[in-house]
Formats: structure tokens, C-alpha cells, sequence
């Protein structure tokens, strides 16, 4: 065993030295962390599948609108309003209601005279020269049954033809009939009321038809803001979508509702997210009003004074391609019926605040607001700062271990 010269301690206090700067230095990225971190997660993925460029991309293709006085005379435009016009027209008159399945009905018999069919000639007595029948339901067979007249075929017919179809086939038995059928209750005429309404049912259709708002209302009317609401009708494997609001202030949606509707009615919560150098970041309500770019601005609460880039305050929206066609804006390029925009305002202009005031938002707009170049300065200068420090850690270590070994 060979004992250690002076040569040797010099070669390890050496080696010594050198692994703990190295310690000290990797100490700056081998802090406690509570996930793994983005170099971990990529070089643990069995397959990644990344942009053709490399560079992470999202490859999404967009427009940047400026908020200007000209933006905003066509603004009011990017709403493609849903139309109930592509079901029913308010103009076409109220549905026809014939005899149908589970309908209950009642058929009186006249003849002119006693001594026929149905009135006997001792029928002094009697209150009038006519018969009632028993009420009776239409079958799934879709016939009533009269007697002496068969079974007659009611289902898809109108009360006036059912009755001509019995006064022919009474007519060489009977002394002049004349039939009256009256509807009891109609069971196939209904449409249901669904959702966000005070009273969900099914309602009976009368032959003097109803409307949907009318529908609505002996349904309880709105449990739910009505800004907020949807009214969707459905018929026959259609269906169309509409705000309560447009429902409500334009007659022409309010359309005439048929046997086999339904209507659902419901309320879609409106929201937004604002995100960057806002005041608040996160998910905000409409609540039960419209709001302005401005007033998403003030109900996220402002823009942060020691971050913000007042220029670059921008608002994500997915625009109809019409209005941008409206613009002079060339969207060909754009597949489909909308167009990724970014509207820009610049509120380091004054009048900016006056057009962000007339900026209509829509539900599920994005606000972001940019981070000033200043800011990044100063957290290039809070790095290089923290990096100095760092250094200026490791030579004292290095001293300090050097002070130590001299010391052994």
C-alpha cells in the first residue's frame, strides 16, 4: 500500500475543486420542481408529431384587422344571425289539422224527418231529429266506426271530409243525413316544450294555430335570461336555431308551430377569456347584457400599468367570410365559412377608447393584451442580474473549498 505524497493531494484538492463548481453551477437547474419539464416530457415521447418546419408552428393562417372608424361601420355585420326561415314562414298561414292517431271524436247523425234510419217514428218525444254516437278514439288502424256506414278511414283526412264520406254511404238508408263530427281532443296535434321554460308539456294545437312565442308562453314562458336563450325548433328531421331575442323582436321568425314539433328551448351561458398583461386572466360571463371591447377590457380588469403595451390590445374572433368581403378584404385563400381574425386597437391613441366602446364582443371572443418591450428588458436585465449573482456563488464556493483543502 502506497502512502499519499504531496503531489497526490494537490491532483485530487484539484479534482475536488473542479466538481463542485460543477455542482454549484448545475445547481441552477436542478431545483426542486413539482412536474416534469418540457425537456423531459419531449425526450420521453415515443412518437412526436411536430410542424414541417420544426419550429412548433400551429399553422393556422389569419387576418389583422386595425380597429378603425372604418372597421366599425361594418362591425355590426359579423353576426351571421340564424333564421327560422328555413323551416317555416310567419306568412304561410297556420298548419291544417287533420284526424290522426289517439284524436277522440264524436259523430252526430241528422235526418230531416222522423221515421228513418236513426229517428223512429214515435220520436215526438225526442229533442231534436238527430243522434249522438259514442265518443270513440281513432285507432292505429286509423278508422271510427259508424253504424250502418262501416269503418270509416279518418286519419290525414279533414273533419268535413270524414263527414261527406258518411253522409254517402247513409244516403240510401237514412232520410237525409247529415253527419257533425266534433273533435273532443286531439291528441296528434301536440308539439313539446322543452328546457329552460317554467312549465315543460305537451301542448294541443287549435285549428286557429299558434306561434312559437305563443307556444313558449303556455309553456311558463323563459326560466332563464332571455339574452342568453335559444329557441330550437325541431320538425320532421330539421331543425333551426334561433336567439330569444331575435325571436322576440322579429315578427317574421315567430313562426307557426305543426303537429310533431318540438321546441327547445335553452340557455347558452356567453363567455370570453382574456389572457396576457390584463388585469384578471381567465373565463368571464357576459352576464344578462351585451358588452363592448371596452367593457370586456374593464371587466377583466384593465390593462396592467407596468406591463401592458397599450398599442397591442388585440381580440381573437372567428369572422363570417361576408364581412370581410364587405371590407375589400381577398379571404380565397380561406377554406370555409369563417376566417381566423386578430382586431387590433391601439389604445395609445386617444380616440381609440371611443371606438372600443362601439366594438361590439360575441360569445367566445379572446382578449389578449401584449406585454410592452420594456418588459422583457427587464427580465433579460432580472436574468442577467440573477446569472451575475449565480457566478459570483460559485468563485466563494470555489475560494471557501480551496480555503478547506490548504486547511487538510
Amino acid at each position: 500500500m502506497r502512502l499519499l505524497g504531496v503531489g497526490d493531494l494537490k491532483f485530487y484538492a484539484a479534482g475536488l475543486l473542479f466538481s463542485v463548481s460543477v455542482l454549484s453551477l448545475s445547481g441552477c437547474t436542478a431545483t426542486s420542481s413539482s412536474g416534469p419539464d418540457a425537456s423531459a416530457v419531449e425526450a420521453g415521447a415515443s412518437v412526436k408529431v411536430t410542424s414541417a418546419d420544426g419550429k412548433r408552428s400551429v399553422g393556422i393562417d389569419y387576418v389583422l384587422v386595425d380597429i378603425t372608424k372604418a372597421v366599425l361601420a361594418f362591425v355590426s355585420e359579423t353576426v351571421a344571425e340564424p333564421s327560422m326561415g328555413t323551416i317555416g314562414s310567419s306568412r304561410s298561414g297556420a298548419p291544417a289539422l287533420p284526424l290522426g292517431v289517439g284524436d277522440v271524436v264524436q259523430v252526430a247523425i241528422f235526418e230531416s224527418q222522423s221515421g228513418g234510419l236513426f229517428i223512429p217514428a214515435d220520436a215526438g218525444s225526442r229533442p231534436g231529429n238527430y243522434v249522438t254516437l259514442p265518443q270513440q278514439t281513432i285507432g292505429r288502424d286509423g278508422t271510427i266506426s259508424v253504424p250502418y256506414a262501416g269503418r270509416i278511414r279518418a286519419v290525414g283526412r279533414s273533419v268535413e271530409g270524414v263527414q261527406a264520406d258518411i253522409e254517402d254511404r247513409l244516403a240510401n238508408r237514412a232520410i237525409e243525413p247529415q253527419v257533425l263530427i266534433t273533435k273532443v281532443s286531439s291528441r296528434s296535434a301536440e308539439v313539446s316544450v322543452l328546457g329552460d321554460v317554467n312549465d315543460p308539456q305537451r301542448i294541443a294545437l287549435s285549428d286557429a294555430g299558434e306561434r312559437l312565442l305563443d307556444v313558449i308562453s303556455e309553456a311558463g314562458g323563459l326560466s332563464s335570461p332571455n339574452i342568453e336563450t335559444t329557441v330550437t325548433l325541431q320538425r320532421r328531421g330539421r331543425a333551426a336555431k334561433i336567439r330569444y331575442s331575435r325571436l322576440s323582436s322579429t315578427p317574421s321568425e315567430n313562426v307557426y308551430v305543426a303537429p310533431g314539433d318540438t321546441i327547445l328551448v335553452e340557455r347558452e351561458r356567453r363567455t370570453f377569456l382574456a389572457f396576457g398583461a390584463a388585469g384578471g386572466n381567465g373565463r368571464f360571463d357576459f352576464e344578462e347584457t351585451s358588452l363592448t371591447l371596452g367593457e370586456g377590457l374593464g371587466k377583466a380588469g384593465g390593462l396592467l400599468d407596468s406591463r401592458a403595451d397599450a398599442a397591442q390590445v388585440m381580440l381573437y374572433r372567428a369572422t363570417p367570410k361576408a364581412f370581410l368581403a364587405k371590407m375589400g378584404i381577398d379571404a380565397s385563400r380561406f377554406s370555409g365559412d369563417t376566417v381566423p381574425v386578430i382586431f387590433r386597437a391601439n389604445l395609445k391613441d386617444p380616440s381609440a377608447l371611443f371606438a372600443i366602446q362601439k366594438f361590439p364582443m360575441q360569445d367566445k371572443d379572446t382578449i389578449y393584451v401584449s406585454n410592452s418591450a420594456a418588459v422583457e428588458i427587464t427580465k433579460f436585465l432580472d436574468l442577467v442580474n440573477s446569472v451575475t449573482t449565480t457566478v459570483s456563488g460559485v468563485s466563494g464556493d470555489a475560494t471557501n473549498t480551496r480555503d478547506n483543502i490548504r486547511d487538510f
